[in-house]
């Protein structure tokens, strides 16, 4: 139990800090009524103006300033879990790494306590029966209860067809009880010692190194890295058995819950039940069972999305990351943060192990790892003997594509020879929609989004034009709006229902399958999607980057990337190393099995160094090249970044609020400012956007930097400007 808090005294009163999840810049004083004696991490309810809100109180010291008369009163202690003080401090950490409100982090661990759970509710025929008057409706209830009871209301006025005014009059005279349903632990607790898939002895050397890890209950970061079909998630899941046995919790973050449906199934083969489950897609309901559950300790493992950081997990014994390269886990909005990074953060405040898994390993964590600071485990090879597979170049230069279309000769006559085998092929191409881009061949005018400095993209199946950014749809016009010239839109290249409008050209006999998130919405899809893969009810997968992350199809041999070029283009920072992680774990969906597999990347430069890495199988000395090249610049991870980025609802302000920034710019030594500059995507969701980039050495704090050149700028109405911590986007 947490000792009470330091206070002032008021009468026979105290007060004490509590944090609302609202952007305030702390916590507020509240007065404690004399019957109540709140802890700090104990949920509250206290007033706010004119209306009530859920709060924690806090850790920090309550105002001296605040005069004792001023103070609300805390209206009671909610009967939910405390916040525990590991999560606490997780909250007021990322708070002062990003520059974040500590209330808007809080919200982000709070946002399904509000409202209670509605228990569930049972009835009984009453033993014995009042003597009471017993008309129709009322024999009907008891008839039905005779055969079936206990019974909820909606199948008891449903079966009896009456209405809920004469089960509550039942309820009144005494005829039938009703009675809170016990409750059930709403998940089942997983077995270590489960017969799980044989390991080799690699695996098993890898395995034994985690389970260590985790018995020695202290914190530290190994970085688990191997090829594509190495078995990486049954290794660290033997990790995850260590954890069950020295009954912790543990928590693996996978960074897009599409990909669940598989990882779900093998944890069940390896453990016999399955994990509870968090995202943002779930009922309402259920993230409160699961939110009620993993507080409790009632919820031994958690697989989800980055936001199952903020679970309140009261004794975390695992964390792990899972793809812990993906951009996936950056998030943009609001609290700006990388889940990956901050996953490191709440495994050295709980004192527990993480565990970064990755065929293709950021920079950042092989800098890590180059430095000390995280420990290394290699799986070099496939499991099971299959073979990495082979990886041609489609030099576009020499064997175009026909005259309109996208697929080169090469690429089809492999996709043939793959089929008449009978064996599954994919297409990969990253980009939504149909067509990037549609103009006039008339005028030349082009299609572009009101509210962002982007084009529209053609979705045909929906026939409408969409942005990718806000979400603004049109439907796709007869004509030109500039010159009215009629059917004169033409789509200019390709998108991922273009490739499958060829695909259906080209190899007609062929079953196709759409993996996009246009297509799969949610993990159910995904997981249907998967099943009829598996079941060989698809022959020609065409897929976006959904399709590159940890799927395992043991029949499919062939992949065939459209555009390997695509992720080149725009000269951000990460652009080659982001590039190199997709197709490679594109190109691991081929053979995993007996089989062997094939690659071909369609490409117009096949000297590019991402190509030749590609080619020769050799990603350390691409990444090492690239480190190298990042060292010399001094740029991340051998430097710190943070971005600025000035929004507003007139270009006017956007402009002033920029220009004073960069006025007030810091200077210093190891210090570099890039900009003002407008940004790449100047105009998004209707506000006007400016940036700048603040570039210190590795060993400067950036942070007090930023809290000092923010403070001496006013941003007047209608402006705002966002901080974001190590960016990994620059538009």
């Amino acid at each position: 139990m947490s000792p009470p808090l330091p206070h002032l005294s008021f009468g026979a009163e105290r007060r004490i800090p509590v944090l609302l999840p609202f952007p305030f810049p702390g916590p507020f004083d509240y007065r404690v009524p004399p019957e109540l004696d709140p802890r700090p991490g104990d949920v509250v309810l206290v007033p706010l103006n004119r209306r009530e809100e859920v709060g924690v109180v806090w850790d920090s010291p309550p105002d001296d300033a605040v005069p004792p008369h001023k103070l609300k009163s805390v209206i009671g202690i909610l009967d939910t879990p405390p916040m525990g003080e590991s999560l606490r401090r997780f909250v007021d950490w990322i708070a002062a790494y990003t520059l974040s409100p500590p209330g808007d982090v809080l919200a982000m661990a709070l946002r399904v306590v509000s409202g209670a759970i509605k228990p569930v509710v049972l009835y009984r025929r009453a033993d014995p029966l009042p003597r009471v008057r017993l008309t129709p409706h009322r024999q009907r209830i008891l008839d039905v209860l005779a055969r079936r009871e206990p019974c909820l209301a909606v199948d008891l006025l449903r079966e009896a067809a009456v209405s809920s005014a004469i089960l509550r009059g039942m309820t009144e005279t005494g005829l039938v009880v009703a009675e809170l349903a016990a409750a059930n632990a709403p998940f089942q607790r997983p077995d270590p010692d489960h017969t799980g898939p044989a390991l080799s002895a690699q695996q098993q050397d890898v395995a034994a190194a985690l389970r260590k890890s985790v018995t020695e209950r202290s914190f530290s970061v190994t970085l688990l890295d191997g090829v594509t079909g190495s078995g990486k998630t049954e290794v660290y899941l033997e990790a995850v058995a260590a954890c069950l046995r020295e009954g912790r919790q543990a928590l693996v973050m996978l960074p897009e819950i599409a990909l669940s449906s598989q990882w779900i199934e093998r944890f069940q083969r390896r453990f016999g039940v399955a994990p509870a489950v968090w995202h943002s897609d779930l009922p309402s309901r259920v993230r409160k069972i699961t939110w009620q559950a993993v507080a409790e300790g009632s919820a031994p493992v958690v697989v989800g999305a980055r936001s199952a950081l903020f679970l309140p997990f009261p004794d975390p014994g695992l964390v792990v990351v899972d793809e812990e390269h993906e951009s996936a886990f950056k998030q943009q909005d609001g609290v700006v943060y990388n889940a990956r990074d901050m996953a490191v953060v709440r495994a050295r405040l709980s004192g527990c192990p993480a565990i970064l898994v990755s065929a293709t390993p950021s920079l950042e964590t092989v800098a890590n790892v180059d430095a000390g600071r995280y420990l290394h485990q290699r799986l070099l090879s496939r499991h099971g003997g299959a073979s990495m597979p082979r990886i041609d170049l489609v030099d576009l230069r020499e064997t175009p594509p026909e005259r309109g279309r996208f697929l080169a000769p090469p690429l089809i006559a492999a996709v043939r020879e793959t089929l008449e085998r009978g064996e599954q092929a994919m297409l990969f191409l990253n980009r939504r929609g149909y067509a990037p881009l549609t103009l006039c061949r008339h005028c030349g005018h082009r299609m572009q989004c009101p509210n962002c400095t982007a084009w529209l993209v053609e979705h045909r199946t929906r026939a409408q034009l969409l942005c990718h950014h806000c979400g603004h749809t049109v439907p796709i016009p007869p004509e030109c709006p500039v010159c009215s010239a009629k059917d004169s839109l033409t789509p200019v290249g390709p998108g991922i229902e273009r490739i499958t409008e060829e695909a259906a050209l080209v190899f007609p006999e062929a079953r196709r399958l759409i993996m996009a998130s246009d297509t799969i919405s949610g993990p159910h899809a995904a997981a249907a999607a998967a099943h009829a893969i598996e079941a060989r009810e698809v022959d020609l997968i065409v897929g976006t980057q959904l399709v590159a992350k940890g799927w395992h199809f043991p029949h499919l041999t062939f992949v065939g990337v459209v555009d390997a070029d695509l992720g080149l283009a725009g000269g951000e920072l990460r652009a080659s190393e982001r590039t190199v992680q997709l197709l490679h774990q594109v190109s691991g969906r081929a053979g995993r099995a007996e089989a062997p597999g094939r690659v071909m990347l369609q490409t117009f430069i096949p000297d590019h160094p991402v190509m030749l890495a590609l080619l020769q199988g050799d990603l350390d000395a691409f990444m090492a090249s690239e480190a190298e090249s990042r060292r010399d610049g001094e740029w991340p991870p051998y430097g710190r970044l943070a971005a600025l980025i000035v929004s507003a609802d007139s270009a006017i302000v956007a402009d002033t609020v920029a220009r004073d920034l960069g006025w007030a710019a810091p200077r210093g030594e190891g210090i570099v400012v890039l900009g003002p500059a407008p940004a790449p995507m100047a105009l998004l969701r209707g506000r006007h956007r400016r940036r700048l980039l603040l570039k210190v050495r590795r060993d400067v704090s950036i942070q007090p930097i930023l809290r000092s050149w923010l403070a001496s700028v006013k941003v007047p109405r209608g402006g705002r400007v966002d901080v974001d911590v190590d960016p990994i986007s620059f538009l």
